[in-house]
């Protein structure tokens, strides 16, 4: 099996599938990467007791075997008993990883880097695209503060950092400058002091047509290096600022160059702000208003300030209200956002950052995991770096970061080596009571959103959820925060659909639409049809046809939404969830996508298929729920399947479950759908549980 090794962000390995391996606790993943830092030679054992711990314990010696050991296990899990390690090896008086050039993201990523050097600029194009795709966050991530590491850090990042302007460099020489100017305008902001960058950024300005801006740009690079360091500009940015005031020829691009400019002018305009672009011709005054703004912010605020990362942040939050598009959008940038901040060092910025996409979230299962963690990561990070006093705030929006992020996550989950966490919940007690001592509305509301993330530990807490969500309403309505306001009103739907009010949700689903109309938040809109798909099944008065329309309907309303997390598997786990509502069979059609759902649906696909011995397996295979909204849905599939089945344990453990949640009804505090009353399925449960045992009263 061939492993790969990924260092250009969190320290990680892939098996020749491309799945990650577990690598066990921290100090594991400090052994690994600080024989990576080695480059394949051997590191004494006493160097890594250094490396690893400031104090050593007595056993440190031991410990490093013992990590070295489970390191190999993970890395050759197919390797013999007392066979001989071919990649972690042992020589001498410690250990090297003979790792091939090819399997480590960092060393592929150099050789990639030289050789676009002696490449044709389309070529070097495709290859430093390529590269820089590789990196998934600052080099080494969780070793930013490690001795060991500290050097290879910086000439990675180094290394990087001259890949962004090669890169820039050979979309110029393609004529592609209108392309090149954003990753340029990002790149002075995060790193104000490389003369080149600015230097690239002007000849970019001045190829698509600025001339004004390009030589802007240097005015703010000379103010900038005069004022900061008490320098002048070197002889490339003196030269290049006279050749533009001169029009100088070899500033533009050849006859040949001349055709793409002229098609990457066409993709330049879409994003331009000058006279005569898209913006500026926009239909009515908001347009106009867009256009004069975001051209006098691009006037003012130089390239290199760190404002313009917070503005990015902002802009993101509101992008991610509008619908699928920019929620997909929204989350791409927001990463390479917190990856810019992390990398200027400042802890004060990237919790600013961080916690400025405070966007209200209603479904508690992550549209991308990997993601979410990344972000947890980077939060858990900024918090250890704040000095200690002050920053409450910033402290309470990282807190609610984490909880967030974390949501849908067990409170009890097992962590990487093997200790248990209930992070998410502390996260969200932490932030709010910080914010409940602090005069600021919307980071009360941040932190109660957070708070409702974190309330689905076990069944029945729909009356909790409620409580939040009628204070969400109050809060948001008083200090207008419509989009929280919005969230309450859906957090109420849910719970007064639990909780058997349809009236009550009925006004709380017209409320949201009525702010989404007003305030222009489509993806509201999602929630509010499905919601009366489930109504109108609820009823009780509508054909099977009809609901089941409804159903698919709303499922379309999904489709380019941006919510991965929500919408795979949802329809066929509504319509099995109908059928079993009325208490017929599972479709027992194999090929339907329950996508996460499939687990707890199939022993009832397969009870459908008349094949007992199967579901029977599948039952005693099917984890818990996850901790969301649909997790009495999920349990109550479990109990239907445990009583056709007669599997006493799964009997019991589903009553158990189940038994808070006894006055609501199963799967309606998703806003979703609905399976009928919980106390229905404990009277299964218990008449089962009886029959298999005299006596038998429930857990």
């Amino acid at each position: 099996m061939r492993i790969g090794f990924g260092v250009l962000g969190p320290v990680t390995a892939w098996d020749g599938t491309g799945g990650a391996i577990a690598l066990k606790g921290p100090r594991h993943r400090a052994v690994l990467a600080r024989l990576i830092v080695a480059r394949r030679r051997v590191v004494p054992v006493s160097r890594l007791v250094e490396d690893l711990w400031a104090d050593p314990p007595p056993g440190a010696v031991g410990a490093v075997r013992t990590f070295v050991a489970a390191l190999r296990r993970a890395l050759e899990p197919e390797r013999p008993p007392r066979a001989p390690a071919g990649l972690l090896i042992t020589e001498g008086p410690g250990y090297a990883l003979r790792a091939e050039p090819d399997t480590v993201d960092a060393w592929r990523f150099e050789r990639t880097v030289a050789a676009a050097a002696t490449l044709p600029p389309r070529d070097a194009l495709a290859r430093l695209e390529e590269a820089l795709g590789w990196w998934r966050g600052p080099a080494y991530a969780e070793f930013a503060d490690a001795a060991w590491a500290r050097a290879e850090r910086s000439r990675l990042a180094e290394l990087r950092l001259h890949a962004v302007e090669r890169r820039a460099g050979a979309r110029l020489s393609l004529g592609l400058a209108a392309e090149a100017v954003p990753d340029l305008d990002a790149h002075v902001a995060e790193h104000p002091w490389r003369e080149d960058a600015w230097r690239l950024l002007a000849l970019a300005l001045y190829r698509t047509g600025r001339q004004g801006d390009a030589l802007a740009v240097l005015r703010r690079a000379r103010t900038l290096l005069v004022e900061q360091l008490g320098v002048d500009p070197g002889p490339g940015l003196r030269r290049l600022e006279a050749d533009i005031l001169a029009h100088a020829d070899h500033l533009d691009p050849s006859a040949g160059e001349a055709g793409l400019s002229g098609q990457a002018g066409s993709v330049g305009s879409a994003g331009s702000v000058g006279t005569g672009g898209p913006a500026e011709s926009a239909d009515g005054a908001a347009g106009q208003v867009w256009a004069r703004a975001a051209a006098a912010y691009d006037r003012t605020v130089a390239s290199g300030a760190r404002a313009r990362l917070e503005s990015t942040v902002g802009l993101l939050r509101g992008l991610a209200v509008t619908g699928g598009g920019g929620l997909e959008a929204a989350r791409l940038h927001r990463v390479a956002a917190i990856t810019a901040a992390e990398e200027l060092g400042d802890p004060a910025l990237t919790a600013r950052v961080i916690g400025a996409y405070d966007v209200p979230a209603i479904w508690p299962r992550s549209d991308d995991p990997e993601q979410s963690a990344a972000v947890v990561a980077a939060a858990e990070r900024t918090l250890t770096a704040l000095p200690p006093g002050g920053n409450e705030g910033a402290r309470a929006r990282l807190l609610a970061t984490i909880a967030l992020e974390s949501r849908g996550t067990p409170p009890h989950a097992l962590r990487p080596g093997g200790t248990r966490s209930a992070r998410g919940l502390q996260a969200a007690r932490q932030a709010e009571r910080i914010a409940r001592g602090l005069d600021d509305p919307a980071l009360l509301a941040f932190a109660l959103n957070a708070v409702f993330m974190q309330t689905f530990h076990r069944a029945g807490l729909a009356p909790r959820r409620d409580g939040i969500g009628a204070e969400l309403v109050t809060l948001a309505a008083r200090h207008d925060l419509v989009t929280y306001e919005v969230l309450g009103h859906l957090i109420r739907l849910q719970a007064r659909g639990a909780l058997a009010d349809f009236c009550g949700a009925d006004r709380h689903a017209a409320a949201a639409d009525g702010l989404a109309e007003r305030h222009e938040l489509p993806l509201v809109g999602v929630f509010t049809e499905w919601y009366r798909a489930l109504r109108l099944a609820e009823t009780g008065r509508a054909p099977a046809a009809e609901v089941e329309a409804a159903y698919r309907d709303a499922a379309a309303r999904l489709d380019g939404a941006g919510m991965p997390g929500l919408e795979r598997g949802l329809l066929p786990l509504a319509l099995l969830c109908l059928r079993v509502r009325h208490g017929l069979p599972a479709p027992a059609d194999e090929h339907l996508d329950y996508g996460p759902y499939e687990p707890w649906a199939r022993p009832l696909v397969l009870l459908a298929q008349d094949r007992r011995d199967a579901a029977g397996t599948a039952l005693r295979e099917s984890p818990d729920p996850p901790p969301d909204l649909l997790f009495e849905a999920l349990w109550c599939l479990t109990a239907r399947a445990a009583v056709a089945l007669g599997d006493r344990e799964a009997i019991r453990r589903a009553h158990g479950e189940l038994t808070p949640a006894a006055g609501e009804l199963a799967g309606a505090g998703s806003g979703l759908f609905s399976l009928g009353p919980v106390a229905g399925y404990l009277d299964e449960l218990a008449t089962a549980g009886s029959a298999g045992r005299a006596g038998w009263t429930g857990p």
